[in-house]
């Protein structure tokens, strides 16, 4: 396995990758590099949200992904929807599932991961494992494949469904057991870093109950890496 990646991290496509729509469900593919919402000052207001309120007026956020970050992410339609969706996210009954490739090979092939975290203040953005203050934050991971980088150096390609959907948690969890994301600007060392153009995380797949039918959706979408 050699890691290959697809997209310069500061060409984000224009147009919206639309994975499923019905009258109270959107769902897309958000490309790397593009904010799940506006962030605070005038060059963060462009983000998946606008693109998606500008043909959907009734769309409503109901979760975010990093900036770095692509793949699968949902938007509900009305109020009705988003609460509904909103509860299902806040009580862990949606499964999320991510591809992320990493620096090294761990031991295991497979394992979890339980380390609480908390914001690093002084370091804003960035979070940390604090055994006495943080959060309780769980991961699971799996090794799909074990292969070398294009510049030779071993890294792995895990799949990862966290249990707890914490601020950066898959990216300081990997981080924390010594096999930080290839790309990762906020938690991979200089070499690491250097190995990815973009941040190599990318949420595959979401299953969740259909906020009016019940029925239990899947929407997946491919890594692009």
């Amino acid at each position: 396995m050699h890691a290959e990646w697809a997209a310069h991290p500061d060409v984000v496509p224009d147009c919206l990758q639309v994975l499923h729509a019905d009258a109270q469900l959107l769902a897309f593919d958000k490309p790397s590099g593009l904010l799940s919402v506006p962030g605070r000052g005038a060059d963060k207001q462009a983000c998946l949200a606008t693109r998606v309120l500008a043909q959907w007026p009734d769309a409503r956020v109901v979760h975010r992904l990093d900036q770095a970050t692509s793949g699968v992410i949902v938007f509900a339609r009305g109020l009705a929807a988003q609460r509904t969706l909103g509860d299902a996210f806040a009580q862990r009954r949606v499964d999320k599932r991510y591809i992320a490739l990493v620096d090294g090979w761990p031991e295991e092939s497979a394992g979890r991961i339980e380390l609480p975290l908390l914001a690093d203040w002084p370091n804003r953005p960035r979070q940390m494992v604090d055994a006495v203050s943080g959060k309780p934050a769980s991961t699971e991971w799996i090794v799909l494949g074990r292969g070398h980088a294009l510049d030779g150096t071993r890294c792995a390609r895990l799949a990862l469904m966290p249990e707890t959907g914490r601020s950066h948690q898959l990216r300081v969890h990997l981080q924390a057991i010594g096999h930080p994301i290839l790309g990762d600007a906020l938690y991979a060392p200089p070499a690491a870093l250097a190995r990815a153009p973009r941040l190599l995380l990318h949420a595959e797949a979401l299953t969740l109950a259909h906020p009016a039918s019940g029925d239990i959706v899947r929407i997946a979408c491919p890594a692009p890496f």
